[in-house]
């Protein structure tokens, strides 16, 4: 089951619309959608290790325009909805604490969710809902998801061939591998 889904993810990339489907989860899964971009890049970068940079670029852009989605959604929802369940349960003030400690840190979490598996949507929400300064946002923003994807792609482009073989050869552990790291990030999430 594994290779027909890895065999149609690769002939999905080297299609025509794939470019199109990448911005299009790039910008989702910074501000709703769970699953992560890299799902496309990584065989896109392997079908056509060419277009990597361009690949990348595309990701982080529209990663970027959907972190200030997700950063809308956080700064324009927080007051009718989470704000007055809060204040019903009491932590009105628990918050207000919670926003000063993010608004001292809130770069360093969005350039370490921007860069590891944790949900980014998580942070690009929580800085909107807490009222991160907006350009601090974006520039940690492009910096975080330019480094992730442009990794990537730079690995995958230095070493495609070998990677796609390893990967081929060894997909129920890598996908084991990536699974792990995508439920970990949930769990992060949790923890916080």
């Amino acid at each position: 089951m594994l290779r027909r889904l890895y065999d149609w993810t690769m002939s999905l990339a080297a299609g025509p619309r794939a470019s199109l489907a990448l911005g299009a989860v790039s910008f989702a899964e910074s501000s709703i959608f769970p699953i992560p971009p890299d799902l496309l890049l990584i065989p896109m970068v392997l079908a056509d290790r060419a277009r990597a940079w361009g690949l990348a670029l595309l990701c982080t852009v529209m990663s970027v325009m959907g972190g200030l989605a997700g950063y809308a959604i956080g700064a324009l929802l927080f007051t009718q909805i989470a704000e007055p369940i809060l204040a019903f349960y009491g932590y009105l003030d628990a918050f207000q604490a919670f926003q000063v400690k993010y608004n001292a840190w809130g770069a360093w979490a969005v350039l370490v969710a921007g860069v590891t598996p944790f949900p980014f949507k998580v942070i690009t929400i929580a800085s909107g809902a807490t009222g991160l300064d907006l350009v601090v946002f974006v520039i940690a923003s492009i910096v975080a998801r330019g480094i992730r994807f442009f990794a990537v792609a730079g690995l995958l482009y230095a070493f495609g061939p070998p990677i796609r073989t390893f990967i081929e050869k060894r997909l129920g552990l890598v996908f084991t591998v990536f699974v792990v790291m995508l439920l970990a990030g949930f769990a992060a999430i949790k923890l916080l």
